[in-house]
């Protein structure tokens, strides 16, 4: 993204009109969303190290091997006593050295116990809320302000992709420069020139990753995501053969802040318990509860961390997952959902990565990759992103101050009497009805800037 926050005029051959126009804006959107960009690549670190360093559920708990271990049951019961609430969701061990993990409610809040399989002892518990990677993730998505920050979030994302589009254009090679001088920075240079050389060239390079981590993070958001683009891209609950539905839906399963329902299943429907309806699952006769729906789910294939969701009311039904991304699994594509009837055993519903919408699968490998959860190779690459993003605002900045002219903010000017180009102009439509909250600020901005002086926003005629 080229010369944010850069306050003179271009050269002279790059004064054109269009380049000034689209330079203002790039100026505004960079300094509306540098602020959050920065907040994003900040919290986004911290969920890398909350799902790397430590799990999704703090940090990680070893124990040790080869001793016989207590019933799953027993060691729910153990959790439950230990802060006095439900059992919700047990998480299996992802290897013999690691603790079961339980999330029991208690007190309206989930908390997190860790048990020792070995004679079922409760090794740590604590409020979910208290995560490292919880209380970053409520700020990414929230800024802790609830649905307020969610649209404030939607609203920067939005702009975000604004300033890459802008960014592009001024980044463009003009003045007789080169695709190979504008893709490499001149270190030679000094001062803001070379704040500026970096800016350009590293804008470039981050630019097709920001715009994955924008569209990525939009899907989570309450307008855009949820309810236009999560809404043509759920699992459709007809497709199951004539199974019982329940009012809940797959985001019942989630808790709190944290969305741990794979996008394309969130707004399905849960199926319900108490029918002769579903396929052959637990062995007829058999008690069912955590141990035996655990052993049936390593019987069908779930060999990685899984987990299983306890039945919530009377048509409640034990829901077995995996997914990437929640750290259950080390493939993008291996996410796997079974329903089972609390009463029956028989599998009521299962979805797959094969079920999905293409929406749903770009979902379930973006937000895997958005996490840095497939590998360290992965979360390399994501705090070297983040750290570069945060660069690239401080470089904008850097670059604005010092150029900003003395007791004025210093915003590029359009030229004398400019007109919006027609294709500009339908640009900006475009981007307004695919992104609502961000075409309302475009509006916004538009009204106010339309109502400046002529003074405050136009060159000279001889500048023009």
């Amino acid at each position: 993204m080229a010369s944010t926050f850069e306050t003179s005029r271009p050269d002279a051959a790059n004064s054109t009109r269009l380049y000034r126009a689209i330079w203002r804006w790039h100026f505004y959107a960079g300094l509306i969303v540098a602020p959050f960009l920065i907040v994003l690549a900040l919290t986004g670190m911290v969920m890398v190290y909350g799902n790397s360093v430590e799990t999704f559920l703090g940090p990680k708990r070893h124990v040790a091997v080869g001793s016989e271990r207590a019933r799953i049951v027993e060691q729910a019961a153990a959790a439950q006593a230990a802060v006095g609430g439900t059992v919700t969701m047990y998480v299996s061990p992802p290897s013999e050295d690691r603790a079961s993990l339980f999330i029991v409610e208690a007190d309206e809040a989930p908390h997190v116990v860790s048990v020792d399989p070995n004679g079922a002892k409760v090794l740590d518990s604590y409020l979910r809320e208290d995560t490292w990677f919880y209380w970053a993730n409520e700020i990414h998505g929230t800024l802790l302000i609830g649905d307020i920050g969610d649209r404030i979030m939607e609203i920067a994302a939005g702009l975000g992709l604004v300033l890459v589009l802008t960014g592009l254009y001024l980044w463009w090679p003009r003045n007789g420069r080169s695709f190979i001088q504008v893709l490499v920075p001149r270190f030679s240079a000094t001062g803001r020139a070379l704040w500026k050389e970096l800016h350009v060239t590293l804008g470039f390079y981050l630019s097709v990753v920001l715009v994955f981590f924008l569209v990525s993070g939009l899907s989570w958001t309450g307008i855009w995501g949820t309810e236009m683009t999560q809404a043509w891209s759920t699992f459709p609950a007809e497709k199951w053969d004539n199974v019982p539905l329940s009012d809940k839906t797959h985001a019942s399963m989630n808790h709190g802040a944290l969305e741990e329902v794979p996008w394309g299943l969130e707004q399905t429907p849960m199926p319900a318990s108490g029918s002769n309806a579903g396929a052959a699952g637990l062995p007829e006769g058999t008690q069912i509860n955590l141990d035996t729906v655990a052993a049936f789910a390593k019987s069908i294939g779930f060999d990685e961390q899984f987990r299983i969701n306890v039945p919530s009311g009377e048509e409640g039904v034990y829901t077995i997952s995996a997914d990437s991304m929640d750290g259950d699994t080390t493939s993008p594509t291996g996410d796997r959902t079974v329903h089972i009837d609390q009463y029956t055993g028989k599998i009521l519903a299962e979805v797959g990565y094969a079920d999905y919408s293409m929406a749903a699968k770009a979902m379930a490998v973006g937000i895997a990759l958005h996490q840095g959860n497939l590998g360290l190779w992965n979360t390399v690459l994501n705090i070297v992103y983040c750290l570069s993003v945060i660069f690239m605002c401080v470089s904008g900045m850097v670059m604005w101050w010092k150029r900003r002219p003395v007791g004025s903010l210093g915003a590029p000017l359009y030229p004398r009497d400019y007109r919006i180009p027609r294709g500009i102009l339908g640009i900006a439509v475009v981007v307004a009805v695919v992104f609502p909250l961000t075409g309302l600020s475009i509006v916004a901005f538009s009204i106010i800037d339309f109502l400046l002086p002529r003074r405050m926003k136009e060159v000279s005629s001889q500048g023009a």
